[in-house]
C-alpha cells in the first residue's frame, strides 16, 4: 500500500520535544490543531470542529523545528500518515500521526514580524549561511 500524503495548516499545540534515537539522529514531536471555518447562510464566518494530530520529525528536520516551532505558531506540515498498533492494557491500541517531510512557519497571517523571536528573514539569513551545499 502506497503512503498517504497530507498537508495541514494549523496551529503548535505544544513546543517540540526534542531527542535523540541510540544511533545519535535526532527526533522531534509535536502537536497540531487544525481548525475549520465555513461561512454560515447568514455570511458569517463559523468556527467547525478542531482536529488534532501529531506530528513526528526526523534528522536536520528536527533539529530546525526544535529550534523554530513555538506553542501557538501557525505552521503548515506536509508528510505521510503513519499508523502504529500495539496491545496495552489487554487492548489494541492504535495511532495515526504525520512522519514531516517539511514544516514551515505559515505566514498568513505574519505572527512572527512582532514577537521578539527569531523572524523569517532572520532565520533565513541562518540558512543562507549554512556551509552545506543545497
Amino acid at each position: 500500500m502506497a503512503d498517504t500524503s497530507v498537508t495541514i495548516c494549523g496551529n503548535a499545540t505544544n513546543a517540540p520535544e526534542q531527542r535523540y534515537t541510540q544511533s545519535g539522529m535526532a527526533v522531534a514531536s509535536f502537536g497540531v490543531a487544525v481548525s475549520s471555518r465555513k461561512k454560515n447562510a447568514s455570511g458569517e464566518w463559523e468556527d467547525g470542529e478542531t482536529s488534532f494530530f501529531d506530528v513526528s520529525c526526523f534528522g536536520r528536520l528536527a533539529e530546525n523545528v526544535s529550534e523554530s516551532v513555538q506553542k501557538g505558531k501557525r505552521v503548515v506540515v506536509a508528510g505521510v500518515l503513519k499508523q502504529s498498533s500495539w496491545e496495552s492494557d489487554g487492548g489494541r491500541r492504535t495511532k495515526v500521526e504525520i512522519v514531516a517531510d517539511d514544516v514551515a512557519l505559515s505566514m498568513k497571517w505574519d505572527s512572527y514580524a512582532n514577537d521578539g523571536g527569531a523572524t523569517p528573514k532572520v532565520r533565513a539569513a541562518a540558512i543562507a549561511n549554512d556551509d552545506e551545499p543545497f
